[in-house]
C-alpha cells in the first residue's frame, strides 16, 4: 500500500458516506456506501478477501470518498454515483427487461394508457403485469367499465367511444372535476383487489334488469362479468390476501450472485425476474445494491409490502421508500422468501452447468484455431472494425475475446482523427497506432492475436503499422464477408492467404461470434455519434436551447424520433417550459416533412 492511501486512511471521518476506489489510470472502478466511512473503507485493506475481492483491492491505487448525514442519504447517493461512473466492479442494474404498467394520467381529463416506462409525473401506476398482453386485456376490461377520456389528443367532436357509452366526451362537455375523480377512484380500487365488490355490484344490476325484462341489458352486464373473471382470475392465488408485494431472494456460487424477485399482485404470483452477474463486494451489501438500484426509477409504482431475506437491510430500504419493507422469520411469508433464494441457486447451478459444456467446446476452439494458424494458443483476440456508412462520423470499434469468450470490460471506441471520408485502409493505420502505441507507453497486455473485419488490403495495412513503425510482430488475420455480409473466408499470412476452414467446425463458430461482435459494437457506436452529431445541429437551430439542455435532452431522449413523437408532458419533467416544448416538437416535426 502506498504511503498516499495509509495517510488518507488515517484520516477517515466516522460518518456514514460513500466512497468511490480508483485505480492508476484515476477510473472509479467501484462504489460503495457505509454507515461509518472509517470502518468499510480500512476494512479493504486489512485482513484476507477472497478471489473476487482480492481482485478488485489489487487495483484500488487512490479513493475518494463523500460524507452525508444518513444511511439513506448514503443509500441514493450510492445509486447516483453507480449510474453516473458505470464503475467496472459494481453489481449493476442492466436493462434491460420492462414490463408494462397500466398508467392513470395525471390530468384535468384523466386517461388509460400502458407504459413500459414509470417516471414522476404524478400519475397513478398499476403492475407490473407479465406481458404487454395481458395489461392490454385488463385495460380493455377497464375502457368497458369505466368512461374515462380515451383520446391522446381531445378531438373537436365524438367518436364511437361515445356512443358506446365508454366515454364522457370532454371534446363537448364539460365533465366535472369530481365526476372524473370518482372514476379515477374506483379504477385504482378495482386494480387493488376490488373487482370482486365490482362483480357483485355488476351481479345485482343483471338480476335486477332481468327482474324488469330488460334480457339485452342483463347480458351486458353478465358479458362484463364473464370479461371479469376470464381476466383477472387467470392466476393461481398463492396468498390468501391480496397485498401487492414483491419478494426477492438470491443465491451466490463461484463468485456469481444471482437475484430472483417474484411479482405478487392480489394474492396471485403474475411473474418473476431473474438477473445473474459477477460480484465483487461483500454478498449482502452488493444484493442491497441491486435492490436499491431496482427500485430506484420505479418509486411511483412501488408495491405494498417487499420481502426480502435475514441477511438484508430491510428497515434502511423501508425508510427511503415510506413502505413496509420486511424480512420474515416465520410464516408462509418466509416460506417464499425461501423459494426465491431455492430458485436462484437453482438457476446459478443451471448457468454453470450450461457454461462448463460451452466452455470445453469453445476452449478446444480456440486451441486448434492456434494450431491451424500456428501461433500457440491465442488466449486473447483483438478484433477491430470500422463503420461510416455514407461516409459520415467515421468511427472503429474493437472487442476482445479472452479464452473463446467476449471480455466487454476491455471493449475500445475510436473516433477517427486524422482520416477525411470513407478510407478504410487510412483508418486502420491510424486506429492499430493508436492502440499499440498506447498499450507500448503503459507497459499493458498485448493479444496473441488480431483480427481485422476485411481482406488482404486491411491486414497489411495493420501489419505496416505494427511491425514498420512499432516494432510488434503480432499475428494478424482477416475475415472476409460474402454477399450475404456473412463470415465467408479467414485470411492470414504474409502476403495474406485464404485458410482452409470447415464451415460447420467450432473455429469458424468462433470465428463468426468474434466478427458479428465488432460489427454489432461498431455500428452502435457509429449510430449514437451519428444520432448525437444530427440532434446538436438540429437542436442548435431553436432559440433558447443552450449546451446544457441539448444535452440534457439527448441523454432524456435519445434520437430525434424520440423527441419529435414526445408530447409536452414529457418535456415538463426536464423543467422545459409548454412554449420552448411546442417549438422543439413543431421544430423537429417541420424537419421530417
Amino acid at each position: 500500500m502506498n504511503s498516499s492511501l495509509k495517510d488518507k486512511l488515517a484520516v477517515l471521518p466516522e460518518k456514514p458516506g460513500c466512497y468511490l476506489m480508483k485505480n492508476k489510470s484515476g477510473e472509479i472502478i467501484y462504489v460503495g456506501k457505509a454507515k461509518v466511512l472509517k470502518n468499510r473503507v480500512r476494512s479493504y485493506f486489512t485482513g484476507s478477501h477472497d478471489g473476487k475481492t482480492q481482485l478488485l483491492v489489487s487495483e484500488i491505487v487512490d479513493f475518494e470518498y463523500i460524507v452525508v448525514s444518513s444511511a439513506i442519504e448514503a443509500l441514493v447517493l450510492e445509486c447516483n454515483l453507480i449510474k453516473q461512473h458505470n464503475p467496472r466492479y459494481n453489481v449493476m442494474l442492466r436493462d434491460d427487461k420492462t414490463y408494462p404498467y397500466i398508467k392513470i394520467t395525471n390530468e384535468k381529463q384523466p386517461r388509460l394508457e400502458i407504459t413500459r416506462k414509470v417516471i414522476k409525473d404524478k400519475a397513478r401506476y398499476f403492475g407490473p403485469y407479465p406481458n404487454a398482453g395481458a395489461a392490454s386485456e385488463v385495460k380493455k376490461l377497464l375502457d368497458r367499465l369505466y368512461p374515462l377520456r380515451k383520446c391522446r389528443t381531445i378531438p373537436k367532436q365524438v367518436c364511437l367511444y361515445y356512443h358506446m357509452g365508454q366515454c364522457l366526451a370532454p371534446c363537448i362537455q364539460d365533465v366535472a372535476e369530481e365526476e372524473n375523480q370518482r372514476l379515477v377512484e374506483e379504477i385504482s380500487k378495482f386494480l387493488d383487489g376490488g373487482h370482486e365488490e365490482m362483480k357483485q355490484q355488476l351481479t345485482g344490476k343483471m338480476h335486477e334488469a332481468a327482474e324488469n325484462m330488460e334480457f339485452e341489458r342483463a347480458k351486458e352486464f353478465r358479458d362484463q362479468i364473464i370479461s371479469i373473471d376470464a381476466v383477472m382470475e387467470k392466476q393461481k392465488v398463492t396468498m390468501m390476501d391480496t397485498v401487492d408485494r414483491d419478494i426477492i431472494g438470491y443465491a451466490v456460487e463461484k463468485g456469481w450472485m444471482c437475484v430472483q424477485v417474484f411479482y405478487m399482485r392480489q394474492g396471485k404470483m403474475i411473474e418473476r425476474d431473474t438477473t445473474s452477474f459477477p460480484y465483487y463486494g461483500d454478498e449482502a451489501e452488493d444484493f442491497m445494491s441491486y435492490v436499491s438500484q431496482f427500485y430506484y426509477d420505479k418509486q411511483n409504482a412501488l408495491p405494498k409490502e417487499i420481502l426480502l431475506p435475514e441477511s438484508s437491510d430491510p428497515d434502511l430500504l423501508a425508510e427511503w421508500l415510506g413502505i413496509k419493507v420486511h424480512a420474515p422469520k416465520r410464516s408462509k411469508k418466509r416460506e417464499l422468501v425461501q423459494m426465491a433464494s431455492e430458485n436462484a441457486r437453482i438457476a446459478l447451478q443451471e448457468k454453470f452447468a450450461l457454461m462448463s459444456k460451452d466452455d470445453a467446446r469453445t476452449i478446444q476452439a480456440v486451441h486448434n484455431l492456434g494450431h491451424i494458424l500456428g501461433i500457440g494458443t491465442p488466449n486473447r483476440i483483438e478484433a477491430f472494425d470500422n463503420s461510416n456508412i455514407q461516409g459520415t462520423e467515421p468511427v472503429s470499434a474493437m472487442v476482445v475475446f479472452t479464452d473463446g469468450r467476449p471480455d466487454k470490460r476491455e471493449y475500445r471506441k475510436f473516433k477517427i482523427k486524422t482520416v477525411e471520408g470513407p478510407d478504410d485502409y487510412g483508418s486502420m493505420r491510424e486506429v492499430i497506432r493508436r492502440r499499440y502505441s498506447r498499450i507500448l507507453k503503459e507497459d499493458g497486455h498485448m493479444p496473441d492475436l488480431i483480427v481485422i473485419d476485411g481482406g488482404k488490403g486491411q491486414i497489411s495495412a495493420a501489419m505496416d503499422v505494427l511491425e514498420n513503425e512499432l516494432g510488434l510482430y503480432i499475428p494478424v488475420c482477416g475475415l472476409a464477408k460474402d454477399e450475404k455480409h456473412k463470415t465467408a473466408q479467414l485470411m492470414f499470412g504474409d502476403p495474406p492467404e485464404p485458410v482452409e476452414l470447415k464451415r460447420d467446425s467450432y473455429e469458424f463458430y468462433l470465428l463468426q461470434r468474434v466478427q458479428d461482435e465488432v460489427h454489432r459494437f461498431a455500428i452502435t457506436f457509429h449510430r449514437q455519434s451519428r444520432s448525437k452529431t444530427m440532434l446538436s445541429s438540429q437542436l442548435d437551430e431553436i432559440p433558447g436551447i443552450g449546451e446544457k439542455r441539448r444535452k440534457l435532452l439527448f441523454t432524456h431522449f435519445g434520437s430525434l424520433k424520440k423527441m419529435r413523437e414526445a408530447t409536452v408532458e414529457d418535456f415538463r419533467q426536464l423543467g422545459i417550459g409548454d412554449k420552448l416544448a411546442k417549438e422543439i416538437i413543431s421544430h423537429l416535426r417541420k424537419l421530417e416533412s
